[in-house]
């Protein structure tokens, strides 16, 4: 752009006067514009002469090399001939909305531009005491036109390719690239998709990306802030003054960008955001990809190094669905497991564990960075950010590797649901509601406080769905259990009448966060062949785990998960083994309900952490009975788990029969399993039957391939409920079958009949939770058990077991 001309009382270096030529233009063409546009004194003039002063005492002999705008070096080119001076320097308008951090095109402005008589050089260094333009074939010293503003008017032809500034501060001289003589470092396709709300790695276009840019290296900085006056980049490099770094608005996208020379790796930053009523707010950036740890809040450029040793595990990961394949989970809070550890300490003793119990997964509680500990990770602020408590992104990613290697599968808790309210994070980020919705009614989540994502919002699902595709294709994350679907897919989720607004059918379903759903699950699933995503839903939803592309009798295509949690299940199982003995027999449906609708969805069952705090007491500790029955209960009902038709959950500490609630203040009590402990055998005795529970289901078909097939389960003894026995076989997809009998009664039943199929010749016991190497009293069928032809059960044979008390039994055709 060409700037306008000055008013007569423009700043100049030294206080020096126009010449009389200048005036007297000045005078005809813009006397009004003076007068209302005129700011400078002659107290700024003084300044400037002192500060120039002081700026030669500073660079020392430096600055003897460094010439006036007028003088240019003898190798520079010839001067353009015909040009009328014109004004170098900033025009007021400009000026202003750059002090104020209201400019929307800096590099418009700043920078050098072809004008008449030559190039214009402008350059805004707040602090700085000179500044000098250097090029191969020049170095001319740029006028001081006050409040940080440096200009200078070169006759050159064409502006140069390439020119470095030399600014000289108090104590000190850099050179440097100037940031406003870059293009955007992001390009038009890449804007294209931001628009669209379809640029599924926008991890790559927004944030801080360190690179090379018009051969310089640098990192380029991008926010979407659309309702922005203006955006400034603050951080470490400039002692957290982003007055002489704004960044410019590109078109009509609402992402605002700066390209910055040799800022690195590690710098911290944030963006200083002018609100549309002028004032400002400091923000943590969106989508950094890593963070302060709390309770700091900047974010930090970083670049990943990490070389990924999992090739086996990742080219194996698509070869068989998870509904049928083993999937037993380990659920972990990794700040807990082992409290003090980082990411690297965990990688060398988490694996080795989780492996030699035998879990197929780990699902790891929220790893995005969060403020609040408290919140186990369920209240996000950095989503493309693992937490830095633990250590960096590329140690995050040594973990995962380590599991890997180690033929552990991983799964991660990521909340898409909400955010919290911080006014350093997402909430009203450029001044009005921008990630949450317009409404208030809609945006505010009303159980935990904090914020719900606009879904209909095209760039704001752009940002989740990318985020999902992110952990999964930079860390190898293998599924994503998604928290807190439920409140997401209704309208009146926790309202009462009046707090809510009908969809446009006059339903109660969030049509918005059903696409939203239904569009992270088709992406996550195409660009990641073998990942699997779970469901935390807790109503009866029809189709959480069918296809997008199915519709349902409500009118709705599948959410397409993968999994599904049972919430069901858990509630009405945990409630029958909470009652005594003596009273189960009243409550015998709630442990066969689940097979009522176990084949509506890909069920999990959990039995996680929200199982084991706030007062509901750890597994163990929900049995009744005195310390010999709670720990046989809870055996018995961890083998009708593993049994049951779906894929198993089991939060750490329950493995190994932990009493007390968990605390993520301290995490599990690894004391009980200390050798010195005196009842240590009893819980390291319910640790070995989680472990040969895993073992032997790894190893049986029959209870992990058909876990979404009705005709991989019958019922034997489902109704009997004077003896609290439950009774079924499962089968594999070759029709090989697995007996599971769970007895809930602390009685041995000697002799107990139940009905088989006529064409096994025998069974044998291959797991009885009673055993006495678990703590069990030892009842056991140790020899095989032949069919006899008497029917029972509807079947024409049938076999003879001694039942132990409160035990399950697994038998398989011998």
């Amino acid at each position: 752009m060409t700037p306008r001309p000055p008013s007569d009382d423009s700043p100049k270096k030294n206080g020096a006067k126009k010449t009389a030529a200048v005036k007297k233009t000045a005078a005809k063409k813009t006397a009004v514009k003076k007068a209302a546009e005129g700011k400078t004194t002659a107290k700024k003039a003084t300044a400037s002469a002192k500060k120039a002063a002081a700026a030669k005492k500073a660079t020392g002999s430096k600055a003897a090399k460094v010439s006036k705008a007028s003088k240019v070096s003898k190798t520079a080119p010839e001067p353009a001939v015909g040009s009328a001076p014109v004004f170098a320097g900033v025009d007021p308008g400009d000026r202003e909305r750059l002090l104020n951090g209201t400019h929307h095109d800096p590099h418009g402005v700043l920078g050098a531009h072809p004008v008449p008589g030559g190039v214009a050089f402008r350059a805004f260094r707040p602090y700085a005491l000179a500044v000098t333009v250097v090029t191969d074939d020049l170095r001319a010293e740029l006028q001081d036109d006050g409040d940080g503003f440096f200009s200078g008017l070169l006759p050159l032809r064409a502006v140069p390719a390439s020119y470095r500034l030399v600014v000289a501060y108090e104590g000190t001289v850099l050179e440097t690239e100037d940031a406003y003589r870059f293009l955007p470092a992001l390009g038009e396709f890449d804007l294209h998709l931001l628009a669209e709300g379809r640029h599924e790695q926008l991890w790559k276009a927004l944030g801080a990306e360190p690179m090379v840019h018009q051969g310089v290296t640098g990192t380029r900085f991008t926010v979407w802030a659309p309702n922005a006056r203006g955006v400034r980049l603050a951080g470490t490099f400039n002692f957290w003054d982003g007055t002489g770094y704004p960044m410019r608005s590109l078109g009509s996208s609402g992402v605002w960008e700066l390209f910055v020379p040799a800022i690195h790796e590690g710098e911290l930053y944030k963006f200083e955001i002018t609100r549309p009523d002028g004032t400002r707010t400091l923000r943590a950036d969106p989508m950094a990809r890593r963070t302060e740890a709390p309770p700091n809040t900047s974010s930090i450029v970083h670049a990943s190094h990490h070389t990924w040793r999992d090739g086996e595990w990742m080219s194996g990961r698509g070869t068989r669905a998870a509904h049928e394949a083993p999937f037993s989970v380990y659920e972990v809070h990794l700040p807990s497991w082992r409290p003090g550890l980082t990411y690297r300490q965990l990688a060398d003793q988490l694996p080795a564990y989780v492996s030699d119990l035998g879990f197929t997964h780990v699902e790891l509680m929220p790893v995005a960075e969060h403020p609040f500990g408290g919140s186990w990770g369920y209240q996000v602020t950095g989503f493309y950010a693992p937490t830095a408590r633990l250590g960096t992104p590329d140690d995050f990613k040594y973990l995962v590797d380590a599991l890997h290697r180690a033929g552990i599968g991983v799964l991660m808790d990521w909340v898409p649901a909400h955010f919290p309210r911080d006014d350093w994070a997402l909430a009203e980020f450029d001044g009005r509601p921008l990630y949450e919705h317009e409404d208030p009614l809609r945006a505010a989540h009303p159980d935990w406080g904090t914020l719900e994502f606009d879904y209909g919002r095209r760039e704001v699902r752009n940002f989740l769905v990318a985020n999902a595709v992110y952990w999964c294709e930079e860390f190898h994350i293998d599924g994503l259990r998604v928290d807190a679907v439920a409140s997401m897919l209704y309208l009146d989720y926790s309202r009462e009448p009046g707090q809510w607004v009908p969809n446009e059918h006059g339903g109660r379903e969030n049509l918005d966060a059903v696409a939203f759903l239904q569009e992270m699950n088709a992406t996550v699933y195409r660009r990641n062949p073998g990942v699997v995503t779970i469901a935390e839903e807790s109503t009866a939803w029809d189709g959480v785990t069918r296809a997008t592309h199915h519709i349902g009798p409500g009118g709705f295509g599948g959410l397409g998960f993968g999994l599904k949690w049972n919430m069901g299940w858990m509630h009405d199982s945990l409630g029958y083994v909470a009652h005594d003995s003596i009273h189960r027999k009243y409550h015998h449906n709630e442990m066969t309900f689940s097979m009522v609708y176990a084949y509506s969805e890909n069920y999990v069952l959990p039995i996680s952490h929200d199982e084991v705090v706030h007062g509901k007491r750890s597994l163990v500790s929900k049995m009744p009975g005195d310390w010999w029955q709670q720990r046989a209960n809870a055996r018995a009902y961890l083998g009708f788990m593993w049994a049951h038709p779906g894929k198993q959950l089991l939060f750490m500490g329950q493995e190994f029969a932990q009493g007390a609630e968990w605390s993520e203040a301290h995490g599990p009590d690894w004391w009980l399993l200390d050798p010195a402990y005196a009842a240590e055998p009893d819980h390291r005795g319910v640790r070995d039957l989680v472990r040969d529970l895993n073992r032997v289901y790894r190893h049986t078909p029959a209870l992990w391939q058909r876990d979404t097939d009705a005709a991989g389960f019958a019922w034997i003894a489902g109704d009997a409920a004077e003896d609290n026995v439950f009774a079924f076989l499962r089968y594999g997809a070759d029709g090989t079958p697995l007996l599971a009998v769970s007895h809930f009664s602390p009685v041995v039943r000697h002799g107990y009949r139940l009905g088989v199929p006529e064409d096994i010749p025998a069974w044998h016991e291959v797991l009885n939770t009673d055993a006495a190497r678990y703590g069990g009293s030892d009842v056991l069928n140790p020899d095989p058990v032949k069919p006899e032809p008497t029917g029972a059960h509807g079947r024409p044979a049938s076999i003879q077991l001694t039942l132990p008390p409160l035990a399950t039994v697994w038998l398989r055709p011998a």
